[in-house]
């Protein structure tokens, strides 16, 4: 008997269907000026969704996702990606519409550089358990902070 592996569930596929319907959250996005907002849209055995706006200037440090895989959606908006290659940061503009799927070694940081504020899907394989916070100094990364699920988000 031939044993078929299932195939994992495309994470950024999962992002668009959120996307496309954003009146079946269980909550309204929010725009806070003081940090960004981001609320869990779902839960499943295998991953989870996560809806995050973004004012105009705001944006996260740079991390990685605790080695989980993921993917992302510009709902609306405009935000730039930027990720590490040969020691620098590089910056990837992702408009409405654009999405990025990632492994889990993945770090990152995101903003909106825009004048508008921005909206995106996130889907994590597993849920989010821990994100590691960097510093890139002298090009190589250095660790600034572990943070926790349950305590820091």
């Amino acid at each position: 008997m031939i044993s078929i592996r299932q195939r994992d569930p495309d994470l950024l596929a999962i992002a668009r269907r959120y996307a496309a319907a954003p009146h079946t959250w269980p909550t309204p996005v929010c725009y806070d000026p003081v940090q960004r907002w981001y609320s869990r849209l779902a839960v499943a055995d295998d991953h989870e969704v996560w809806a995050l706006s973004w004012l105009p200037g705001q944006g996260t440090d740079l991390h990685d996702h605790g080695g989980s895989s993921g993917a992302f959606l510009v709902v609306s908006g405009v935000l730039t990606e930027e990720t590490v290659g040969g020691g620098v940061l590089r910056p990837h503009r992702l408009a409405a519409g654009a999405g990025r799927r990632f492994g889990p070694r993945h770090v990152h940081l995101v903003t909106n550089r825009g004048d508008e504020p921005a909206v995106s899907v996130h889907v994590y394989r597993p849920a989010l358990r821990r994100m590691t916070r960097y510093h890139l100094a002298d090009g190589r990364l250095r660790v600034a902070e572990v943070a926790e699920a349950g305590v820091a988000w």
